[in-house]
């Protein structure tokens, strides 16, 4: 009889443990969550290179790529290099009429400044310099970047024209084209080419892992790198429009490298602000995703 009451009491004691585990949310029904009431559109595309669990949003819809073209250029630069076409010593003279305003330093510097080509691309990642990016486009052309792009199997990711105008690719001829302005994409072509670049198959491995180094030097941390400790890298690229964010990038987890791309467009709100909301959510997206994808 004791040993009856025995078994009795320790079951009981196990219901009510078991009725305390928390039952995880799903990752929808998370991401779902956390854009409600948001005023504007989101497409999202990540991926664990590691595990090969994904999420995808609209992740096959075009998308304006704002700064995030600059990814592409990069690459493509790099392409050029190798090829010999161009040599990173190549010097560019600073022009008045070359300075574009917006994000980067260029524009600061006094005329006929001569910088070289590395010192350009470097600018146009780390701090988005809109004129170094036009110096750099003038160098590799918008229809070599896409045509390197097509041989990378990312037809949907077009450089249409410089910042500002001028340039202008082949695809930028296609009235439809012109409304996504610098450029277009889709979120699972990015993380596409992010994953590339990171198992070191665009251009070489060496040429790979300085894109890589490069991007996590990036400095507009606002949104996947928001708050993140300096123990979890994050390698990406962000823009900017007045109602559109966008962010792609590679965060370097412990239970994964997480690629994704985020881009959020037609906002209610517009201002250029730290806690824009469209980067705030793309912060709040960034950190369900490696939740979920990281187990």
């Amino acid at each position: 009889m004791k040993s009856v009451l025995r078994c009795a009491f320790w079951l009981l004691l196990a219901v009510p443990s078991a009725a305390w585990q928390k039952v995880p949310v799903p990752l929808e029904e998370q991401v779902r969550s956390a854009m409600e009431g948001f005023s504007g559109k989101v497409w999202i595309y990540a991926r664990n290179l590691d595990t090969g669990r994904d999420y995808a949003l609209r992740a096959d819809e075009k998308v304006r790529t704002a700064s995030t073209i600059k990814l592409p250029i990069m690459a493509e630069a790099f392409h050029q290099v190798a090829e010999g076409k161009l040599k990173w010593t190549d010097e560019i003279d600073l022009t008045r009429e070359a300075r574009q305003g917006g994000s980067g330093v260029l524009s600061e510097f006094s005329d006929h400044i001569r910088i070289d080509l590395r010192t350009a691309m470097h600018l146009m990642i780390v701090v988005s310099d809109n004129t170094a990016t036009n110096l750099v486009l003038d160098k590799v052309k918008a229809d070599s970047v896409n045509g390197f792009m097509d041989s990378l199997g990312l037809p949907a990711t077009r450089a249409m024209r410089k910042i500002g105008g001028g340039g202008e690719s082949a695809a930028y001829r296609d009235p439809e084209n012109r409304l996504f302005g610098l450029g277009s994409t889709t979120p699972r072509e990015m993380v596409k080419l992010l994953e590339m670049i990171e198992r070191g198959q665009v251009v070489s491995r060496e040429a790979s892992d300085e894109m890589i180094a490069i991007l996590k030097r990036q400095q507009y941390k606002e949104g996947l790198g928001r708050n993140m400790p300096d123990t979890i890298p994050v390698a990406s690229k962000s823009g900017a429009l007045d109602r559109l964010r966008s962010d792609v990038g590679i965060v370097y987890t412990r239970r994964g490298r997480i690629a994704m791309a985020i881009t959020v467009d037609d906002m209610g709100f517009v201002g250029y602000v730290v806690d824009n909301p469209g980067l705030l959510l793309i912060w709040k997206l960034s950190q369900i995703l490696q939740d979920g994808l990281g187990r």
